[in-house]
């Protein structure tokens, strides 16, 4: 695999809730850190692919972010694509960054992941996310799975009537169909943001850097059942860069960064009990570019937008036989020194999800596992790393799904 496109350079900002940074504070912090990391200078950049989501909504820059804020990092002159894919823009960013350099178009890309999604009316970020699906048929949707949330015994619905993403009740409904057809349970789902909260303590970008018991996740408010607070990620800002090189760039400039061994974008078609989801899809066509299957990986970062979503994930990625995603957790496999490490960075629910910047700030976490670098998280003998990250809702499939495959 030496003739792959290689990651040069690899920047990310702090995420979390930033009232004083707005787009271009952020993306001039991860582009020139990863400008840095790489040796190179604006100047060598000849392509740049910016992806973001709800700018326009949360902060009113549309249409020309990218030329916008890379202009904090002195780039411009170049082609610069702006892309929107809800929460799978940065990582469809990093795919078109990666076209240009395979395709032999350019050496050295630049893609960026930026998101402002923080607002001081919490209900303009949680309402954001309602752009994310086809609206006109969306409704009658979450009224149905709303009815089938349970009941407290006086017939109001379970929990407390607080503002949250509708993706929530899109993501507890499909659990609670995975529960009664499997067994999955309320507490693995909590072991997995236990699991979560640890790595995010031992990641100095995290949003939450915070130890949490079973107990105080399964306690914490109930958001829509069996889902609580913890269990969902959180609203946040931040930016990630990556810098994309040929290999034969690579090779004249001794640069040895993690090899991109599979890009795959699929999005979701009509619904269907018969077609398999985009992610299933994503998955296997990442393993056969890659010429490798999921017994192959060392070490993943999923798309948990909730706790729930990761044991989902698991199955889609074979990383263990449908159904079983509960036990996996059981066993420790996704744990530190198990089988398959899942979201050491701490994941969208500790790590944070500026939503236009977490599929790429999930390609940084394995590319610096992959090089070594991740102190007290690190995967010992990491060599060949996954990523898997989601975007939006097209009937009962994600509307889009990115997976990357990165070897050392």
């Amino acid at each position: 695999m030496t003739d792959l496109v290689r990651i040069a350079g690899i920047g990310m900002t702090e995420f979390g809730k930033f009232p004083d940074l707005g787009l271009k504070g952020l993306s001039k912090g991860a582009v020139d850190s990863a400008l840095t990391d790489a040796g190179i200078q604006p100047e060598d950049v000849e392509v740049a692919v910016v992806g973001n989501a709800v700018g326009g909504l949360i902060t009113g820059q549309e249409m020309i972010c990218g030329q916008v804020v890379l202009r904090e990092s002195e780039i411009g002159g170049i082609p610069i694509y702006n892309v929107e894919n809800a929460c799978a823009s940065s990582s469809t960013a990093l795919n078109l960054a990666w076209m240009q350099v395979q395709s032999g178009a350019v050496d050295v890309a630049l893609a960026v992941g930026v998101e402002k999604l923080t607002h001081e009316d919490k209900k303009v970020s949680l309402e954001a996310f309602s752009a994310a699906v086809d609206v006109e048929f969306v409704r009658d949707i979450i009224a149905a799975m709303q009815a089938t949330a349970p009941k407290k015994e006086d017939g109001a619905p379970a929990g407390e009537a607080k503002p949250k993403s509708m993706f929530m009740d899109i993501y507890a409904a499909a659990i609670r169909g995975h529960m009664k057809q499997y067994g999955t349970t309320q507490e693995q789902i909590a072991q997995v943001c236990v699991k979560s909260h640890h790595f995010g303590a031992l990641n100095p970008k995290a949003q939450y850097r915070n130890e949490m018991t079973l107990e105080e996740v399964l306690g914490a408010r109930e958001v829509a059942w069996p889902l609580t607070v913890p269990m969902c990620a959180p609203i946040g800002d931040g930016a990630a860069a990556i810098v994309l090189v040929s290999a034969d760039y690579a090779k004249s400039k001794g640069i040895n960064g993690p090899g991109i061994a599979a890009s795959v974008l699929k999005s979701g078609r009509l619904p269907s009990a018969m077609e398999e989801m985009a992610e299933v899809r994503a998955a296997r066509a990442a393993y056969e570019m890659a010429g490798l299957g999921p017994d192959d990986i060392d070490v993943a970062e999923v798309h948990d937008a909730t706790a729930a979503a990761e044991i989902l994930a698991y199955e889609d990625l074979e990383f263990c036989p449908r159904g079983d995603g509960g036990k996996l957790v059981d066993e420790g496999a996704t744990a530190l020194g198990g089988r398959i490490p899942v979201n050491t960075s701490g994941g969208l629910c500790a790590k944070g999800h500026p939503i236009g910047a977490s599929g790429i700030a999930q390609v940084c976490e394995v590319g610096w596992q992959l090089r070594g670098e991740c102190g007290a998280r690190q995967v010992e003998g990491a060599r060949i790393g996954l990523t898997q990250n989601g975007g939006g809702f097209l009937g009962n499939d994600a509307a889009a799904q990115a997976v990357h495959i990165l070897v050392a």
